[in-house]
Protein backbone atom coordinates (compact mmCIF):
# COMPACT_ATOMS: atom_id res chain seq x y z
CA UNK A 1 0.00 0.00 0.00
CA UNK A 2 2.95 2.29 1.00
CA UNK A 3 5.81 2.90 -1.75
CA UNK A 4 8.55 4.61 -2.17
CA UNK A 5 8.29 8.25 -3.79
CA UNK A 6 4.73 8.38 -1.60
CA UNK A 7 4.22 12.48 -0.17
CA UNK A 8 3.47 11.86 3.86
CA UNK A 9 2.20 14.65 6.35
CA UNK A 10 3.20 14.33 9.77
CA UNK A 11 1.92 15.86 13.17
CA UNK A 12 3.16 15.71 16.63
CA UNK A 13 0.47 13.51 18.59
CA UNK A 14 0.75 15.74 21.47
CA UNK A 15 2.02 19.18 20.19
CA UNK A 16 -0.59 22.23 21.41
CA UNK A 17 0.31 23.45 18.17
CA UNK A 18 -0.86 21.12 15.24
CA UNK A 19 1.88 21.66 13.28
CA UNK A 20 2.40 19.67 10.09
CA UNK A 21 5.28 18.60 7.78
CA UNK A 22 5.34 17.32 4.50
CA UNK A 23 8.06 14.66 3.30
CA UNK A 24 8.53 11.65 1.07
CA UNK A 25 9.14 7.98 1.49
CA UNK A 26 12.74 7.06 0.56
CA UNK A 27 13.38 3.39 1.47
CA UNK A 28 11.08 0.92 3.16
CA UNK A 29 11.66 -2.87 5.01
CA UNK A 30 9.64 -4.13 7.40
CA UNK A 31 8.23 -2.13 10.52
CA UNK A 32 10.33 0.61 9.26
CA UNK A 33 9.53 3.88 6.75
CA UNK A 34 12.70 5.88 5.91
CA UNK A 35 11.81 9.27 4.96
CA UNK A 36 13.31 12.69 3.62
CA UNK A 37 13.88 15.37 6.29
CA UNK A 38 10.65 16.90 6.80
CA UNK A 39 9.41 20.90 5.28
CA UNK A 40 7.22 22.57 7.68
CA UNK A 41 3.96 22.66 5.44
CA UNK A 42 3.55 26.87 6.23
CA UNK A 43 7.16 28.01 6.42
CA UNK A 44 8.96 25.76 4.24
CA UNK A 45 11.63 25.23 6.93
CA UNK A 46 13.27 22.04 7.61
CA UNK A 47 11.74 20.17 10.89
CA UNK A 48 14.20 18.56 12.97
CA UNK A 49 12.03 16.06 14.96
CA UNK A 50 13.43 14.33 18.03
CA UNK A 51 13.50 10.55 18.57
CA UNK A 52 10.88 9.00 19.92
CA UNK A 53 8.52 12.22 18.67
CA UNK A 54 5.11 10.06 18.26
CA UNK A 55 3.58 11.28 15.25
CA UNK A 56 0.37 10.74 13.10
CA UNK A 57 0.83 9.83 9.57
CA UNK A 58 -1.22 10.12 6.56
CA UNK A 59 -0.72 9.63 3.09
CA UNK A 60 -3.39 8.99 -0.30
CA UNK A 61 -2.82 5.80 -2.77
CA UNK A 62 -3.14 5.51 -6.49
CA UNK A 63 -6.90 5.62 -5.42
CA UNK A 64 -6.66 8.43 -3.97
CA UNK A 65 -8.11 7.01 -0.69
CA UNK A 66 -6.52 8.53 2.43
CA UNK A 67 -5.03 6.20 5.28
CA UNK A 68 -3.62 7.57 8.60
CA UNK A 69 -1.21 5.34 11.23
CA UNK A 70 0.74 5.79 14.50
CA UNK A 71 4.11 5.73 14.19
CA UNK A 72 7.20 6.85 15.83
CA UNK A 73 10.99 8.53 15.48
CA UNK A 74 13.10 5.81 15.38
CA UNK A 75 16.67 7.92 14.64
CA UNK A 76 18.22 9.50 12.12
CA UNK A 77 20.53 8.08 9.09
CA UNK A 78 23.48 9.03 7.25
CA UNK A 79 24.41 8.05 4.09
CA UNK A 80 23.98 9.42 0.29
CA UNK A 81 20.17 10.89 1.55
CA UNK A 82 20.11 11.74 5.16
CA UNK A 83 17.11 9.86 6.47
CA UNK A 84 15.14 9.88 9.20
CA UNK A 85 13.77 6.38 10.23
CA UNK A 86 10.34 5.82 11.06
CA UNK A 87 8.25 2.73 12.43
CA UNK A 88 5.96 1.49 10.17
CA UNK A 89 2.88 -0.59 11.95
CA UNK A 90 1.33 -3.70 10.04
CA UNK A 91 -1.41 -2.13 7.47
CA UNK A 92 -3.82 -3.53 9.42
CA UNK A 93 -3.87 -1.21 11.93
CA UNK A 94 -4.09 1.73 8.84
CA UNK A 95 -7.35 3.97 9.68
CA UNK A 96 -9.10 4.68 5.99
CA UNK A 97 -10.77 8.26 5.96
CA UNK A 98 -13.52 9.78 4.71
CA UNK A 99 -12.10 12.78 2.44
CA UNK A 100 -15.14 14.60 1.65
CA UNK A 101 -17.30 14.32 5.14
CA UNK A 102 -16.36 13.51 8.80
CA UNK A 103 -15.80 10.05 9.67
CA UNK A 104 -19.14 9.00 12.14
CA UNK A 105 -18.12 6.78 15.04
CA UNK A 106 -20.61 4.70 16.85
CA UNK A 107 -19.92 5.10 20.67
CA UNK A 108 -21.51 5.32 23.75
CA UNK A 109 -20.96 8.78 26.06
CA UNK A 110 -22.52 10.98 28.76
CA UNK A 111 -24.09 13.99 26.90
CA UNK A 112 -25.93 16.95 28.36
CA UNK A 113 -27.79 19.04 26.34
CA UNK A 114 -29.25 22.58 27.90
CA UNK A 115 -31.03 25.18 26.00
CA UNK A 116 -29.77 28.00 24.16
CA UNK A 117 -32.34 30.34 25.77
CA UNK A 118 -34.86 28.47 27.92
CA UNK A 119 -36.91 25.87 25.96
CA UNK A 120 -36.78 23.11 27.85
CA UNK A 121 -34.64 21.78 31.08
CA UNK A 122 -31.56 20.75 30.56
CA UNK A 123 -31.21 16.57 30.68
CA UNK A 124 -28.77 14.32 30.61
CA UNK A 125 -28.52 11.73 27.10
CA UNK A 126 -26.33 8.90 25.48
CA UNK A 127 -24.64 8.97 22.38
CA UNK A 128 -25.29 6.95 19.66
CA UNK A 129 -22.72 7.74 17.04
CA UNK A 130 -20.34 11.08 16.68
CA UNK A 131 -18.43 12.85 13.89
CA UNK A 132 -16.55 16.17 13.93
CA UNK A 133 -19.57 17.77 12.44
CA UNK A 134 -22.24 16.15 14.65
CA UNK A 135 -23.81 13.48 16.69
CA UNK A 136 -27.03 11.34 17.12
CA UNK A 137 -28.40 11.05 20.73
CA UNK A 138 -30.16 8.56 22.67
CA UNK A 139 -33.28 10.43 24.26
CA UNK A 140 -33.87 9.05 27.81
CA UNK A 141 -37.14 8.38 28.95
CA UNK A 142 -39.03 11.46 29.72
CA UNK A 143 -37.14 13.82 27.85
CA UNK A 144 -38.88 16.28 25.19
CA UNK A 145 -36.83 18.93 22.89
CA UNK A 146 -38.77 20.71 20.22
CA UNK A 147 -37.64 20.03 16.74
CA UNK A 148 -35.50 22.51 14.62
CA UNK A 149 -34.35 24.40 17.76
CA UNK A 150 -30.66 25.03 19.30
CA UNK A 151 -29.11 23.90 21.69
CA UNK A 152 -25.77 23.54 23.69
CA UNK A 153 -24.16 19.58 23.61
CA UNK A 154 -21.95 19.17 26.46
CA UNK A 155 -19.50 16.23 26.56
CA UNK A 156 -16.62 15.27 28.28
CA UNK A 157 -13.37 13.14 25.75
CA UNK A 158 -10.43 11.14 27.19
CA UNK A 159 -7.82 10.70 24.86
CA UNK A 160 -4.73 8.14 25.14
CA UNK A 161 -2.57 10.73 26.58
CA UNK A 162 -4.65 10.76 29.39
CA UNK A 163 -5.98 14.28 28.49
CA UNK A 164 -9.79 14.82 29.24
CA UNK A 165 -11.29 17.54 27.39
CA UNK A 166 -14.38 19.28 27.97
CA UNK A 167 -16.32 20.26 24.91
CA UNK A 168 -19.72 22.64 24.64
CA UNK A 169 -20.52 22.78 21.06
CA UNK A 170 -23.93 24.83 20.21
CA UNK A 171 -25.60 22.26 17.87
CA UNK A 172 -28.82 22.45 15.57
CA UNK A 173 -31.34 19.97 15.83
CA UNK A 174 -31.45 18.28 12.62
CA UNK A 175 -34.47 15.87 13.13
CA UNK A 176 -35.82 13.67 15.70
CA UNK A 177 -36.42 9.77 14.82
CA UNK A 178 -38.10 7.16 16.52
CA UNK A 179 -35.80 4.25 17.54
CA UNK A 180 -36.94 1.04 18.84
CA UNK A 181 -39.21 -0.09 21.84
CA UNK A 182 -40.36 4.39 21.84
CA UNK A 183 -37.37 5.26 22.29
CA UNK A 184 -36.57 8.78 20.23
CA UNK A 185 -33.05 9.50 18.51
CA UNK A 186 -32.52 13.16 18.25
CA UNK A 187 -29.77 14.18 15.75
CA UNK A 188 -27.43 17.29 15.77
CA UNK A 189 -25.23 19.21 13.46
CA UNK A 190 -22.47 21.17 15.32
CA UNK A 191 -22.92 24.78 14.28
CA UNK A 192 -18.83 26.46 13.27
CA UNK A 193 -17.09 24.52 15.96
CA UNK A 194 -13.68 25.79 17.09
CA UNK A 195 -10.40 23.87 15.00
CA UNK A 196 -9.80 22.78 18.60
CA UNK A 197 -12.98 21.11 19.01
CA UNK A 198 -12.58 19.45 15.01
CA UNK A 199 -9.22 18.35 16.48
CA UNK A 200 -10.15 17.21 19.23
CA UNK A 201 -13.37 15.40 18.09
CA UNK A 202 -11.09 13.53 15.28
CA UNK A 203 -8.56 12.47 17.49
CA UNK A 204 -10.64 10.70 19.91
CA UNK A 205 -12.45 9.03 16.72
CA UNK A 206 -9.27 8.32 15.06
CA UNK A 207 -7.48 7.03 18.87
CA UNK A 208 -10.75 4.69 19.15
CA UNK A 209 -10.93 3.65 15.38
CA UNK A 210 -7.40 2.20 15.94
CA UNK A 211 -8.33 0.34 19.03
CA UNK A 212 -11.53 -1.29 17.15
CA UNK A 213 -9.49 -2.34 14.67
CA UNK A 214 -6.77 -3.73 16.83
CA UNK A 215 -9.54 -5.96 17.96
CA UNK A 216 -10.77 -6.98 14.53
CA UNK A 217 -13.82 -4.75 15.13
CA UNK A 218 -13.81 -1.66 12.62
CA UNK A 219 -13.44 -2.26 8.93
Amino acid sequence: MLKIGDILMLEQKYSIHKEKFKCMVVELEPGSVYIDFPIHAETGKIAFLMDGTELNVTFSNEEQAVYVFDSEVLGKVKGRIPMIQLSLPHMDTFVKIQRRQYVRLDVTLDAALHPEHSEFSPFRALTEDISAGGASLRLLKGATIQSASQLYLWMALTLKSGEIHYLRLKSKVIRVTEKDHGNMLLHVQFLEPTKNDVQTLMRFIFEKQVDLKKKGLYV
